[in-house]
């Protein structure tokens, strides 16, 4: 006990006292824990009380327990739905056009070819993504394009998912077709993987924003996300690399504008079948035009 000792603290349980005892012990202040009443009081002496106040307002703040953190955002059912969908496409233009069952010239037609691009026939932007030259690059692109699909549609729905995807790799091959060297020619689901890609790694990275994270957590998925692109997207002696960089950069964009809060709750109330039906008539309405062309 302290004579004439001042209570700066009280607490049902004495451990709480010992502890800020001892925090005031460090800095030299003298203090006391005495029962009263049922509780445990903290005294020092009367000449230390407002040093002493000073240094508990300053403990209190630095061991305040952290906010509770905000619900993960929810995830969405049946993503497996649109990867079925994106093999069946990729797997049954392969079938029509290795066995000859649409016009013979199909592949070109339905190639990103920048001339032809450049002279109005956009929809070459996305037959291209349906268009692989050997088995082992389709192969690449359906297992990736699955596995970023997946997570994609997990994230904001499967219909929502592959509409962003689809679009977001059909405008980065436009923009490619539009500005590269008329003799440019480029085939391949990637453009559209990397959009997947880029999509999830901006959409996480907004997403977790607001969470209490330190600076590695906070920017891990873009780094994630840039990393696979410099270890998936640059490999190859043929590999287009400005259409993957493009299509990462499309998703970075459309990711990043899908978290953000008032979008983020609309798009979480989208109808997902329609959304997914609406990707499918894009894909079908370019191969229509490519193949009337």
């Amino acid at each position: 006990m302290i004579d004439g000792g001042v209570e700066i603290y009280r607490s049902v349980r004495r451990q709480d006292c010992q502890d800020r005892a001892f925090m005031l012990g460090a800095v030299g202040i003298g203090a006391s824990i005495e029962p009263r009443g049922g509780e445990f009081v903290l005294e020092v002496p009367e000449a230390d009380a407002l040093r002493a106040l000073s240094h508990l307002r300053h403990y209190e703040l630095e061991n305040r327990p952290p906010p509770p953190a905000p619900p993960a955002p929810p995830l969405h059912a049946n993503a497996w739905v649109g990867c079925v969908g994106y093999a069946a496409w990729l797997i049954g233009v392969a079938y029509v056009i290795s066995n000859g069952l649409v016009r013979l010239d199909a592949f070109q037609t339905g190639e990103l070819h920048a001339a032809r691009v450049q002279s109005g026939q956009w929809w070459r932007a996305w037959t291209a993504l349906t268009l692989h030259v050997s088995g082992l690059h389709l192969t690449a692109n359906l297992v990736a394009g699955i596995w970023f699909g997946y997570l994609a549609g997990r994230q904001l729905g499967v219909g929502v998912a592959w509409l962003l995807i689809v679009t977001g790799g059909g405008i980065a091959n436009l923009v490619e077709g539009l500005f590269a060297a008329p003799w440019h020619r480029s085939v391949g689901a990637s453009t559209a993987v990397f959009t997947a890609l880029g999509m999830m790694a901006a959409y996480t990275w907004r997403e977790r924003l607001r969470l209490p994270q330190s600076w590695v957590e906070r920017w891990g998925p873009l780094v994630a996300g840039v990393a696979l692109l410099g270890f998936l997207g640059t490999a190859g002696k043929h590999t287009d690399i400005m259409a993957h960089l493009l299509g990462f950069g499309m998703g970075l964009l459309f990711g990043a504008t899908a978290a953000l809060p008032a979008i983020s709750r609309r798009l979480h109330n989208v109808r997902q079948w329609p959304a997914g039906l609406l990707a499918i008539a894009i894909m079908a309405a370019a191969w229509t035009l490519a193949l009337r062309s």
